[in-house]
């Protein structure tokens, strides 16, 4: 017989358990195994130099990014560790979530004594580390972000050093062919794909074979790309020629979903690097028209404004060969996120991808999801006392076939993987 939860008490208890306890498979990150070498960033001297501090920083400091970015990344962190941390209190989300992550980690963040943390992480190896990461995150898996173009990674990858590790799922990401084909188009020919700044048919025919050969290779779960606010569909360029030809007929024949990441405004201050972009309202209709066009097709999609958010529910509720994922980057504040999954779960019920981390530290899994599991259970659970109000009771097991949706297997059902 199935039990029902009558009481508001004890619906708000099972929830907060269901979602505390179930896995999450992050569908995007930045983060690598161990194998990787260097590709890795994990411990708290690439915490605290991130581009989300970064940022922070020089709104506090006099100092000229040039010289910062002259320092190594021992003495960034100290500079950053004492602007934002000592000399003023740390209540920016991402200052927030380097203190949750040491929390996390049982350290006594109290003390503010940067040294101590570091004694730890110089006496950890980093494959227990990430072992430790995966279990306080409850992450089962990660997507990471593999770019054939980035020289490094290449390597690994030619060489067949990739890790076997399940927990590490790949996805291709092919920026610089959409974003700056004329460049792009001198590394391929030098790698021995037939290929000029010309899309001819040959051209273009080569394009879909590098394609071909890097997803033999990398079995990713989907194609990505992040794209800017000017991103329009249909258009008259080169970009829309690469996505008509290549991108949608390799993606349909491989049966991988294209990922869309739209509306970053790369290096709007230059001089700050990574930590330079900025953020731009999009296009939707251009997504309406790729998802319209091509039914056969599967898109991951997210937006990096918030103003384009009820847009991209109300299109998601009109193509089902559409997935929402995330509060991407400038999103990924809580203030946003809670006003975001509310608004997701009204339009499209739990049909979506409520987060992923985007983490490009490992130690950043712990934070994120921390923080969006908190918010995501208060908002499910008043989206189910908003339906007990009515009479409609949900049992623990639905919450946590909900919930497990949510964190895991919309996405797993959207790219086609059982694992």
């Amino acid at each position: 017989m199935t039990h029902y939860l009558t009481d508001s008490r004890a619906l708000q208890g099972c929830v907060k358990k269901a979602v505390r306890e179930t896995p999450v498979f992050d569908m995007h990150t930045h983060i690598y195994p161990p194998q990787f070498g260097e590709l890795l960033l994990w411990g708290v001297d690439d915490l605290l130099p991130y581009h989300y501090l970064g940022a922070e920083f020089f709104r506090y400091s006099s100092q000229t990014p040039e010289e910062f970015f002259s320092l190594s990344k021992q003495q960034q962190a100290e500079l950053i560790w004492e602007a934002l941390f000592v000399d003023h209190s740390p209540v920016s989300e991402s200052n927030r979530g380097v203190l949750t992550a040491l929390n996390k980690l049982r350290f006594d963040v109290g003390a503010r004594d940067l040294n101590a943390f570091r004694e730890y992480f110089a006496n950890v190896a980093v494959e227990d580390y990430v072992d430790r990461v995966f279990e306080l995150a409850n992450v089962e898996a990660v997507v990471m972000t593999n770019d054939p173009f980035d020289d490094k990674e290449r390597q690994v990858w030619l060489n067949s050093k990739a890790s076997s590790d399940p927990r590490f799922r790949a996805a291709l990401r092919i920026d610089p062919v959409l974003m700056d084909w004329d460049r792009s188009a001198s590394r391929l020919d030098g790698w021995g794909y037939r290929v000029t700044s010309l899309l001819t048919e040959e051209t273009l025919s080569e394009i879909s074979r590098f394609l071909y050969e890097w997803i033999e290779r990398l079995k990713p779960l989907y194609l990505a790309v992040s794209l800017p606010p000017s991103f329009r569909y249909p258009e008259e360029s080169k970009r829309a020629r690469i996505i008509e030809s290549c991108i949608i007929p390799v993606t349909r024949k491989t049966g991988i979903p294209f990922a869309m990441m739209i509306g970053v405004n790369k290096l709007i201050n230059p001089r700050l690097g990574q930590a330079g972009d900025g953020v731009g309202r999009c296009d939707v209709g251009a997504v309406e028209a790729l998802a319209g066009k091509f039914p056969d097709n599967r898109f991951l999609v997210t937006f990096l404004s918030r103003e384009n958010q009820h847009e991209a529910c109300v299109a998601a509720r009109k193509f089902s060969n559409v997935m929402l994922f995330g509060c991407w980057w400038f999103m990924n504040n809580p203030s946003i996120i809670r006003e975001i999954t509310a608004e997701r779960l009204e339009l499209l019920g739990t049909s979506f991808v409520p987060q992923h981390s985007d983490a490009r530290v490992l130690d950043q899994l712990i934070y994120k999801w921390s923080h969006s599991r908190e918010i995501i259970a208060e908002i499910l659970f008043e989206k189910y006392e908003d339906i007990r109000r009515t009479g409609w009771l949900v049992s623990e097991k639905e919450v946590r076939r909900d919930v497990k949706n949510l964190f895991s297997d919309n996405f797993k059902r959207f790219v086609g993987t059982k694992e």
